[in-house]
C-alpha cells in the first residue's frame, strides 16, 4: 500500500463510492509521503494520510491552540476525554500547537476499510467542531 495507489483509487471512484462520498486527493511532497484527501463538499476539513511500516494513519487538524478559550479549556479536555469512547475509529490528539482527530488502519486493510475511515473521520470531525464551539474563541 502507498499513497500514490490510494489516491488512484479514490479519485477514480467518483459517484461509485461506497460510502457516498466522492475524494479528491493530492500528494505532498516531503521527507515523509503524505495524501491529503478533501471529501467533496467537506474540503475546509481535509484529511491526511501516511502509510508506515505498521499502519496507515489518517488526521484531521481541528483547531489551534491560540483558537481554544483558555478560561475554559480544562472543560474542553474533560469534554475530548467523554467523546473519545463513542467517536468511532477516531481520537484525539495534539501536534504542536494544534488539535487533532486521528484514526489508524492495518497495512492488509481493504481500499473499502480505507475509504470508510476517510468518511467516518469526516464525519467525526464535524460533530466535534459542533460539540466543541463553545470552548473556542
Amino acid at each position: 500500500m502507498n499513497i500514490h495507489t490510494l489516491a488512484n483509487h479514490l479519485n477514480s471512484l467518483g459517484n461509485n463510492s461506497q460510502t457516498g462520498f466522492q475524494f479528491d486527493c493530492y500528494p505532498i511532497d516531503g521527507e515523509v509521503e503524505v495524501l491529503q484527501v478533501n471529501v467533496v463538499g467537506r474540503e475546509e476539513i481535509p484529511v491526511f494520510v501516511s502509510v508506515t511500516d505498521n499502519q496507515i494513519l489518517c488526521i484531521s487538524y481541528l483547531w489551534g491552540e491560540n483558537e481554544v478559550n483558555q478560561e475554559r479549556r480544562s472543560e474542553m479536555f474533560e469534554t475530548m476525554l467523554e467523546l473519545n469512547i463513542p467517536m468511532p475509529l477516531s481520537a484525539f490528539a495534539k501536534i504542536d500547537d494544534k488539535y487533532v482527530v486521528y484514526g489508524a488502519l492495518s497495512l492488509q486493510s481493504s481500499m473499502l476499510e480505507i475509504e470508510q475511515e476517510l468518511a467516518v473521520l469526516s464525519d467525526n470531525c464535524l460533530e466535534v467542531i459542533d460539540e466543541m464551539v463553545d470552548y473556542l474563541k
